[in-house]
């Protein structure tokens, strides 16, 4: 059994959706038909006959329901009607119905259509009057069609706060059915006051449009926008800037003067909190200023309306059913993200900002582009690029860009960045107040017509202080110091042909005389074209010890012409001043020659260690060229997020606490220098660039072993330094006790024993190739000896070593044929086969292990023969000792015993170690002396 209720409701939709049905074909219809001029009232009316069909459409859903519930209501219960289980979707379709119709009001749009078929609408006024409920008889048809559309709306709410809640009567307390009717109850009782609030403030909006003068009217009046408040209602006063009247719209804040019209979007409009009675502070992207009034009332209304305005427009909805409802806060958010486009003579002008904002300034993530082209993606504080940013500079050419991604820090570059140039030339490292400063790679397109690669360090965007610089079309490398963009000081150039030449430079110039070392190892002293021709006085020292003193000149061209005296009679030149001679050693301090690359790490140590400054620091993932170059459009990179970096950081430090002990101490270095993502494993990646940028290709050169061997040994120590200053900030954390400052002895334990092992890979190839040029004739005359002692059967060679019968078998009974196999197979095979394995680590220390373990086998094998233990002397060991390396054949011995001796710790000179590296030297250096052994 249905309610009267029920019946009310479906006689309630029956009228209104008639006098829907009427209002369209007899108002707007004809409206629309020969509408107004005016395209934006046009729009209006279109609008709004949308809307109202679709009410039509809603309002015939919702009989419908009705009329099947009255028809069955034994099968069909409550819940069926539309107005309760599509309560939300009927009151949008009512919402969107009063949002055109105030629209309409608001552009007079009714009015407007009327007038330009007066005659026609007369003629209609009193048949419509019959129809139409509300049509006045009096005034302009326009306005009379506004309340005539108005009237049937109105009313229909009405009835639904009136009737809806009488519903619960007849629904049992704990059905579900009942909290329908309350939800939809409240909707529309908020309706009526939504409906209210919509119509004053389209008819104040309307009012206002009269008021202004053409020109303010024509900037200002849209369809959409709506009058919240007028300074000539409640008055305010302006300060610093100027205004007559002040306009508050649901959008907007407008300040008018005389024909002057300052508006503010309301999405960028900061209200300060309240700082005294008089006044209310507003902040906005490009201006800040006061609204002040003697009545404190008064400046509490507009502080209130603009504040919930402000709310409003950045929620990007009328607020329902009233404007501020629901408002958790009596203070503008300080937090927003919106774009804008920047106005005047500002460093931003015409600039459009997208993204973040915090208290009227680009605060946060977002995007900055200019009308050329300009563009910068990241992050912002305070009004500045601060923190990663990608930044791309239109160039004169077309569609050619210099891409800036860098660190930023108060608007220009800081820290540390990759920069592509519109030329192809990329450089990667560091800057300072928006120019390349510190330590930085500058590399050339492959294809540039002069291709070269400068490694080094920088000053105020020019390379200043050491540096390594690789000219690909002269075929040479510059090693040295740099000031103004060109080497000045003490440098050294290698060239590809395999010379070399030290000097002192001044504008890319070498003032005073030099040294050079071609190829066949001679040796000049004195002045030189940097095309290496002798010029003016010097001395020239051939391999074979003959030198030429004199002067030299070019002459004619025709060849180089000398006066000076030629001395046959010197003797052959001591290999350490020539074949041999190291150059650079003492001209650049290994402590500073790579402080730019040192001084971020310390800066970071010092700083505590945050997470959030690690790439700015330290750098951060890098593309090749290749990819870097691919990524035209869409330069991006591999960046750890910030949250994760931070907590990435934190598990490090933690990590380096804990694993203190030797053993553990060793694993962690081990990870973390193998690692990108650590500190020091960056670190390390940084020192291999700049050592491969001096040693490897061209940079091979024999005289720079001396140069190349000190600077690992700086490395380690600058690592191990690294590392405790991390340790240091991993305590200091955790409000432990720091440690104690290591003693010189203590750090280079630590340093030769446990860093230098782990670095020395990163290292070794071209390291060891230094060593095996500079050492390449003594291993030659090692090799030829090798090869005339294998000539001799296995009896004989120990027999011509002096090696003592009683050590070479016991059993002698053995025929000739057994004796020989016997030796052939097992005669110190095992000394041979661990001294053969010397070439299979890069660990210093560990190639001392395996020739310690030689030497304990050979010792082993003697004792088998012997049947006893047996303690070799120096005068046995050495010939036993040569009969081994002359069955391991290691290539390249004599460089593999001098970056022994180079690296190992000094605290082995003196020890066994530095005994059977000695004894190794001198079984060496006797089988370099049999390369002219006679054929057996």
């Amino acid at each position: 059994m249905c309610s009267p209720k029920e019946v009310d409701l479906q006689r309630l939709e029956e009228v209104f959706l008639a006098n829907l049905a009427r209002i369209n074909s007899r108002v707007l219809q004809p409206l629309l038909t020969d509408g107004p001029s005016d395209p934006q009232s046009r729009k209006c009316l279109k609008q709004l006959h949308r809307s109202s069909q679709q009410l039509q459409e809603v309002t015939e859903e919702s009989l419908h329901s009705l009329q099947d519930r009255l028809r069955h209501p034994k099968a069909i219960g409550l819940d069926s009607l539309l107005l309760l289980h599509g309560a939300n979707h009927v009151l949008q379709v009512h919402k969107e119905f009063i949002e055109s119709y105030t629209s309409c009001v608001v552009v007079q749009a009714f009015e407007k259509a009327t007038e330009q078929r007066s005659e026609f609408w007369q003629g209609q006024r009193k048949e419509l009057q019959q129809v139409l409920w509300g049509l006045s008889s009096e005034g302009p048809v326009g306005t009379a069609l506004v309340q005539a559309v108005r009237q049937p709306l109105t009313h229909h709410v009405q009835q639904y706060v009136c009737l809806l809640p009488s519903l619960v009567d007849i629904i049992k307390e704990d059905d579900d059915t009942r909290k329908q009717v309350v939800h939809a109850t409240t909707l529309f009782e908020n309706l009526q006051s939504f409906m209210k609030q919509e119509l004053d403030q389209a008819m104040a909006t309307q009012a206002l449009w009269l008021t202004l003068s053409s020109r303010p009217r024509d900037a200002l009046c849209t369809p959409a926008r709506r009058l919240l408040q007028d300074s000539q209602d409640v008055p305010v006063t302006v300060t610093p800037l100027r205004a007559e009247r002040v306009l508050l719209f649901d959008d907007v804040l407008v300040l008018l003067q005389g024909h002057s019209i300052h508006s503010f979007d309301l999405k960028l409009v900061w209200v300060e909190p309240e700082q005294d009675r008089y006044s209310v502070h507003f902040l906005t992207p490009q201006e800040e200023f006061s609204f002040g009034s003697k009545n404190p009332q008064d400046q509490v209304i507009w502080q209130r309306k603009v504040t919930q305005a402000v709310c409003q427009a950045l929620r990007g909805k009328k607020d329902f059913p009233v404007l501020g409802v629901g408002l958790e806060s009596s203070e503008t958010p300080t937090y927003r993200t919106v774009a804008y486009t920047f106005l005047g003579d500002s460093r931003l002008s015409q600039a459009t900002y997208e993204g973040e904002w915090c208290r009227a300034r680009p605060h946060g993530q977002g995007t900055l582009k200019w009308p050329d082209g300009q563009s910068h993606v990241g992050t912002f504080s305070q009004g500045l690029e601060h923190g990663f940013g990608i930044c791309m500079v239109p160039k004169a050419s077309e569609d050619k860009f210099d891409r800036y991604k860098c660190h930023w820090q108060e608007g220009s570059m800081c820290g540390y960045g990759i920069c592509e140039y519109d030329t192809g030339e990329v450089y990667k490292g560091y800057f300072q107040k928006g120019l390349r400063h510190g330590f930085g790679v500058l590399e050339s397109a492959p294809q540039a017509p002069h291709p070269c690669k400068y490694t080094g360090h920088w000053k105020e965007d020019q390379r200043s202080g050491y540096g390594i610089q690789e000219d690909s079309d002269r075929g040479e490398r510059y090693i040295g110091m740099w000031q103004a963009d060109q080497p000045h000081g003490p440098g050294v150039v290698v060239t590809q042909a395999g010379a070399c030449y030290q000097g002192t430079f001044q504008a890319d110039k070498m003032v005073v005389p030099g040294i050079l070392l071609t190829e066949d190892d001679s040796l000049y002293e004195g002045t030189f074209t940097r095309d290496l021709t002798f010029l003016g006085k010097g001395k020239v020292t051939f391999p074979n010890g003959f030198t030429l003193e004199g002067s030299f000149d070019i002459g004619d061209r025709r060849g180089l012409h000398t006066n000076g005296v030629l001395d046959t009679a010197a003797l052959p030149p001591d290999p350490s001043t020539t074949c041999k001679r190291q150059l650079g050693l003492g001209a650049f301090p290994v402590e500073s020659r790579w402080q730019g690359v040192y001084g971020p790490f310390r800066d970071f140590v010092r700083a505590g260690c945050p997470g959030d400054r690690q790439e700015a620091l330290l750098g951060f993932h890098e593309q090749s060229l290749r990819e870097l170059r691919e990524s035209q459009e869409h330069p991006c990179y591999e960046r750890t997020p910030l949250d994760d970096s931070i907590r990435r950081m934190e598990n490090i430090l933690e990590e380096v606490r804990q694993h203190r002990e030797p053993e553990a101490l060793r694993q962690c270095l081990r990870k973390a220098l193998s690692s990108p993502l650590h500190p020091l494993g960056r670190l390390l990646r940084t020192l291999t660039l700049t050592f491969q940028a001096t040693y490897a290709g061209i940079g091979a050169n024999k005289h720079l072993k001396g140069l190349a061997q000190e600077e690992v040994k700086q490395h380690a120590q600058e690592l191990w330094a690294a590392y405790r200053g991390l340790l240091q900030v991993a305590l200091q954390r955790k409000g432990q006790a720091l440690e104690e400052e290591e003693d010189t002895e203590t750090r280079d334990l630590q340093v030769y024993g446990l860093v230098l092992p782990l670095i020395l890979p990163s290292f070794y190839a071209d390291l060891s190739t230094l060593y095996l040029l500079l050492y390449e004739r003594e291993d030659r005359l090692y090799t030829q000896g090798i090869a005339n002692m294998s000539l001799f059967s296995d009896a004989k060679l120990l027999e011509f070593l002096d090696v003592q019968k009683h050590l070479w078998l016991k059993d002698l009974t053995l025929t000739s044929n057994q004796r020989l196999s016997l030796l052939s197979g097992k005669c110190f095979l095992s000394a041979t086969e661990c001294l053969q394995k010397m070439i299979t680590t890069m660990d210093p220390q560990e190639k001392l292990g395996e020739l310690e373990r030689t030497y304990r086998e050979i010792e082993a094998a003697v004792s088998r023969v012997l049947g006893q233990e047996h303690m070799l002397r120096m005068d046995d060991l050495l010939p036993l000792l040569i009969y081994v390396v002359s069955h391991a054949r290691i290539q390249h011995l004599g460089a593999e015993i001098h970056l022994i001796r180079d690296m190992i710790h000094p605290t082995y000179v003196g020890g066994l170690y530095d005994f059977l590296l000695t004894a190794l030297e001198s079984c060496y250096s006797h089988i370099q002396k049999m390369h002219q052994l006679p054929s057996s």
